[in-house]
């Protein structure tokens, strides 16, 4: 028994003494500091500004960038963009902010046709008010969907009711 106890004693003070340092902090703790030359870049950074739209079942995610002045929907230019109603819809923000040296890319996923142009006119408007926040009050006064998102969405459908969301099967009582 007194050899297990030896034993147990010399495991105690080896976990006492300070363990030795590894290879790699021995050798950063060798190096010595270096200053490296740093040139100086007058690159000027640019700001994106990421804005987002819903409206339905669609989401639309707007990048604004300084830029000459293209915008994308889906990396298709929106000149390309069909039907024109959804067009002249997302172009509404536009023209409102007569802003002309921005990029704008969006991404819109989900919903229809007319439900991915409001939420990416939404998103547009959201992001160029970010950009200059002067065109709030213009875009309120146009049209308060340009900046507060259409909250109504579709309605559960009921067990019992052939697909519709409130029409009941007629009860007979013959």
């Amino acid at each position: 028994m007194s050899e297990k106890k030896e034993e147990k004693k010399e495991k105690k003070v080896k976990a006492k003494e300070p363990k030795p340092k590894l290879k790699k902090e021995v050798k950063k703790a060798s190096k010595k500091p270096v200053k490296k030359a740093v040139k100086k870049q007058s690159v000027k950074k640019e700001k994106n500004i990421h804005a987002s739209g819903k409206r339905k079942t669609a989401i639309a995610r707007a990048t604004l960038r300084v830029g000459t002045g293209k915008i994308r929907i889906n990396s298709k230019l929106l000149d390309s963009y069909q039907p024109r109603l959804a067009r002249e819809k997302i172009l509404e923000a536009i023209k409102l902010s007569q802003v002309r040296n921005v990029d704008i890319n969006v991404k819109v996923i989900g919903g229809g046709i007319m439900g991915q142009a409001e939420a990416a006119r939404l998103a547009i408007s959201r992001a160029l008010v970010e950009h200059t926040p002067s065109l709030k009050k213009t875009f309120l006064d146009y049209d308060r969907n340009l900046l507060v998102a259409d909250v109504r969405r579709k309605e559960p459908s009921k067990p019992n009711s052939h697909g519709k969301a409130r029409a009941k099967r007629q009860k007979s009582y013959r």
